[in-house]
Formats: structure tokens, sequence, C-alpha cells
């Protein structure tokens, strides 16, 4: 079932599926005048998504609507919050400070964060900065807690809230009045925590904004002129679209808009902001190794089990294809946004899709089509 909780906690439900369904094929395909994508959003249209975004190469296609109030449609320029694909972007910038000789993978959490990760039988010295990148560390989702989905996932709670301003220690603090998952590095289970401490440990080693190092080392240079880290700007620049979703454990019920919110709850696990261009320039970069240096790109794609056939690497995921193709991205869910953000191996081909709804549509069957559809 797709929640807006459930988007938000889970992810990388698209990028490590337990199964891809899609049938399979002899050999990567999806180029061409990428009919399979488009039919894909559509369907994703009529399996009630309000509307999508797409970008592969120089292709863009739209389906449904942007405002279901105006039946105005969505945009291929259009801005929308990523989510937990901000997690690729922290992780390479903390790649780039080891690479400089700042810190190391292998340092623990405590010689940045002395004390922070304490309580409840967490223990930030036994706990590496390798092991939050890979979500191998046993810290306890904070987007799990009760009282924060009662507080920022149901109707009620959400509208009373969406403007309140949540610092990283106050959503660390929330993790560590509960018990790890389990002991570091003995298993895989994705955690918001482990990125909030990842923009942490930035702002330490560097003295500014994890946003800022962003911004100075990724979003600059590259030209990303969509992409932005709003801190606790409430709304999406132009041009985007109106975000929706139902605030609830269902799929039916009342559809809210969901736009405007204070994207602090999410921080450096997923408060960022880009479009479907910035996402794939972005992407075929990184995997192009224009921003890391051979040794980090090679840590970043060590990977670890999941329990599903994609494997989790530094804020990056493998996620083998039907076709045989083996392509790397990641998810992102945020209230009322859906995102995906993937890339071949030599980063050639891209494809970066935005829904702006967070209870319906089938994301792999988009992913399936654009890389193996004929």
């Amino acid at each position: 079932m797709r929640t807006v909780r459930t988007t938000l906690v889970a992810v990388t439900a698209v990028v490590l599926s337990a199964a891809l369904a899609a049938p399979a094929f002899a050999a990567p395909r999806g180029r061409g005048d990428h009919a399979a994508t488009r039919e894909a959003i559509e369907a994703a249209v009529k399996d009630g998504v309000p509307g999508v975004t797409v970008t592969a190469g120089n292709w863009s296609a739209t389906a449904g609507v942007g405002n279901l109030r105006t039946g105005a449609p969505r945009s291929v320029d259009d801005r929308y919050r990523i989510g937990s694909i901000t997690k690729t972007f922290v992780s390479t910038v903390l790649l780039q400070l080891e690479a400089e000789g700042r810190l190391s993978l292998d340092d623990t959490v405590d010689t940045w964060l002395p004390g922070v990760v304490r309580g409840n039988g967490h223990d930030g010295s036994k706990i590496t900065l390798r092991q939050l990148l890979n979500h191998t560390s046993g810290i306890y989702n904070y987007t799990e807690d009760k009282a924060f989905v009662r507080t920022y996932f149901t109707a009620d709670g959400f509208f009373e809230h969406r403007y309140d301003t949540r610092s990283p220690r106050d959503l660390v603090a929330i993790a560590m009045t509960h018990e790890p998952e389990f002991t570091p590095g003995a298993k895989w289970q994705y955690s918001n925590t482990n990125y909030i401490l990842a923009g942490m440990v930035i702002e330490k080693v560097t003295g500014a904004p994890y946003g800022e190092e962003i911004r100075r080392r990724i979003i600059a240079p590259l030209g990303l002129h969509a992409t932005s880290v709003p801190g606790t700007r409430a709304t999406v620049p132009q041009p985007s679209s109106r975000a929706y979703s139902k605030l609830a454990e269902t799929t039916t019920g009342p559809t809210y808009d969901v736009t405007k919110l204070n994207p602090s709850l999410a921080g450096s696990a997923g408060e960022m902001i880009s479009d479907s261009k910035d996402l794939n320039r972005f992407y075929a970069a990184l995997l192009k190794g224009r921003l890391l240096p051979p040794e980090q790109l090679k840590e970043m794609k060590t990977t670890v089990p999941t329990g599903g056939p994609g494997q989790y690497g530094l804020g990056i995921a493998g996620v083998p294809l039907s076709c045989g193709l083996r392509v790397w991205g990641h998810d992102g869910g945020i209230h009322g946004s859906q995102t995906v953000a993937l890339t071949s191996g030599d980063g050639r081909h891209s494809v970066a899709f935005n829904f702006n709804g967070d209870w319906s549509g089938d994301a792999v069957a988009v992913a399936e089509a654009e890389f193996c559809g004929e």
C-alpha cells in the first residue's frame, strides 16, 4: 500500500524493489521514440496519479495534470521535491571530503559528533560513517516514530504542523528514544536518521551547512539551475505543479493539496528540490567520474545486500532490470511527490521522472519501459 507515510519511510521501494514484474527482453533497448515509456506514464495516470513529468536524454513528456482544481497540465520543466534522492548528493559530498583527506569513512560517528548517538543501546563510538551511508548502522529510523507519524503523515497533524521547523538534533533525538534495530554492521535496513547524521557531519567537518557544500561542490559546477536545498522554505519554485496526498493509510478517501510544507522535517535525508533534466545531469556526471575520483566512485558503488535483487552502495543503488541491464540511482518520496532517477553504468542513458501524488502509480514499470521497452 502506498501512502505518504510509506513513501517517506520506505523511500527505496522502487530502486530496491523485491521483484521486477515486467516481461524479460533479450537485450537492453528502450531508446527510439520512448513509446513504451510514454505508455507507462499514461498507465500511471490511469492508476490514479494526478500527473507525471519525465525526461530521458533530449526527450521529455508529461501525462495527466499538475493542478486538479484548474486542470492545468504538468510541465517538462517542473521543479519538484525529490525526497531521498537528496541522499546521493549528501554521500557525494562526504566522499569528496574523504578524497580531500578531511575525514575517513571508517571514522566513527563519535569522532565528529561526540555524544549525539546515545541512548537506549545506540552507541556512536561503534558506528562508522560508511555504515551511515550504506544503511548498516542499525540506528532507528525517526520517521517510523508513532508520534512523528501522527504529527506529519495524518491530515489533522499535517495541517497543524506542516510549517514547523525541526532541527537535525531534534530528529536524531527522536530516534534515540528507541532501541537500535540491530548491531552495527549486522544487516541492512533503511533509516532516514543515518542521513540526518551525515549532514551534521558535513557541517562539523567544513564549518558550513550541508546545503551550502552541496551548492558549492555540485549544484554550481554542474549548472543545476533548477536544483536547490530549501532549508525551511515552504514553497516550490516555479515552474512547478501542485503536490497531492491522501494523508492516510489508504489509497482512497479525500485528496489533499500538500504542496506547501517546511521540509526541515526531512532535512539532509530528503529536503531537496530539482527537475528531471538536472537529475539526469547529476547522475550522468556522477557515473562518468566528474564528481568523484575513481577510488571514491568505486566506494560509492560497493554495495551490500538488501534482501531483494537490488544492492545498496553509499547513497546510491544498483538495480538489475529484466533485460539484463544494471542501472544506478535512487528514488525519493515526500508528501505528494514520488521521484525516480536512474542511469546506466556508463552514464550515457538516464531517466528521471516524478509523480505529483504519493498513493498510486507503478514507477518500476516506467523505469523498465525506458531501459528495456521496445
